[in-house]
């Protein structure tokens, strides 16, 4: 079995992805600046090598892809690099050392879609600080890849749910008390229609699929992957699921963004505008094709279990408060 090493491992998908890694038989190093638990305890953590790295120190120093390559892994998966730079140095310092770079991008790369539900091959028109610098990692990776044989493979997370953290909501935003309205049976307002999409996925699935692309490596190589739920859904459609999963019959307003966001939390307010001028709907058809991979997990179904972690937790309602 292979040596894999996970820079940023203690994560959302690394809570899933190590342990399936480990029970696989994998050697598995944790990069991690801190001594992070996962969200979900498992017995495999306990055969994990941990190594403390201070990436963003290390990355100053002009040390971190050597410190990485040090390590001599046969398998690396970055879930944390977010600049053009940051991607440069790593694959500098592995390049001829590595048989497998695995990086953790995101469906914000599309930015406005000119077709759903969108596919590898459409045209990127990202925005934005983060979407444009992924954009720039994936497009040089995959270059390098192509080029060069540098054995990168991409994947594109959409909206990560899971227990243990809160689920991004039907408005659009993080705010938990969303879900608290819903439980009660109280109005919500939601901006224009609620007919804007958001596509979630389930931190297992991503775990399932980075598994397949390390079995099918030859196939994954210079290959970018969407990684979603089989369909994305928008605002109000999730918003009446929420309110007959909690055993309320939907009470729901709109308004116009410019006249919804006057109540709402500027920072909230902000995160929905990110979101619903994005509408991501995104196909995971070649996942299916190339690696024989389709996520388990529908949107709602994903969304429902995290809400139930949280309900059983205290952080939202439950329908009796």
């Amino acid at each position: 079995m292979a040596k894999v090493v996970i820079i940023g491992g203690s994560g959302h998908v690394g809570t899933y992805l190590v342990p399936r890694l480990v029970d696989a038989g994998h050697h598995v190093v944790n990069v991690t600046r801190g001594h992070r638990r996962p969200y979900t305890p498992n017995a495999a953590w306990g055969r994990v090598e941990t190594v403390l790295i201070d990436r963003d120190a290390a990355e100053h120093e002009g040390s971190f892809g050597t410190a990485i390559a040090a390590l001599e892994a046969d398998i690396v998966i970055d879930m944390i690099c977010f600049t053009l730079p940051r991607a440069q140095q790593l694959v500098e310092a592995l390049r001829g050392k590595v048989q497998h770079f695995i990086h953790c991008g995101t469906i914000w790369v599309y930015g406005h879609n000119t077709a759903v539900p969108a596919t590898e091959d459409q045209p990127l028109n990202p925005f934005g600080e983060y979407g444009t610098q992924k954009a720039a990692i994936e497009s040089y990776l995959l270059d390098e890849a192509r080029r060069r044989g540098f054995p990168a493979t991409v994947f594109r997370p959409g909206h990560i749910v899971g227990p243990g953290w809160a689920p991004l909501n039907p408005a659009g935003h993080f705010n938990t008390e969303v879900f608290s309205r819903i439980a009660r049976g109280e109005e919500l307002a939601l901006p224009n229609f609620g007919l804007e999409t958001v596509h979630h996925v389930h931190a297992d699935d991503l775990a399932r699929l980075i598994m397949a692309i390390i079995a099918n490596r030859s196939t994954a190589v210079g290959e970018a992957f969407n990684a979603v739920s089989p369909q994305a859904i928008n605002l109000r459609g999730y918003a009446e699921a929420m309110y007959r999963w909690f055993g309320h019959e939907p009470k729901l307003n709109f308004l116009p963004f410019e006249q919804w966001k006057v109540g709402q939390d500027p920072d909230e307010a902000n995160a929905t505008w990110e979101h619903i001028v994005r509408s991501p709907s995104h196909s995971s058809e070649k996942a299916r094709r190339l690696l024989g991979y389709a996520p388990r997990y529908s949107s709602l179904e994903a969304v429902q279990e995290a809400v139930s972690w949280l309900v059983d937790n205290g952080k939202v309602a439950s329908p009796q408060d």
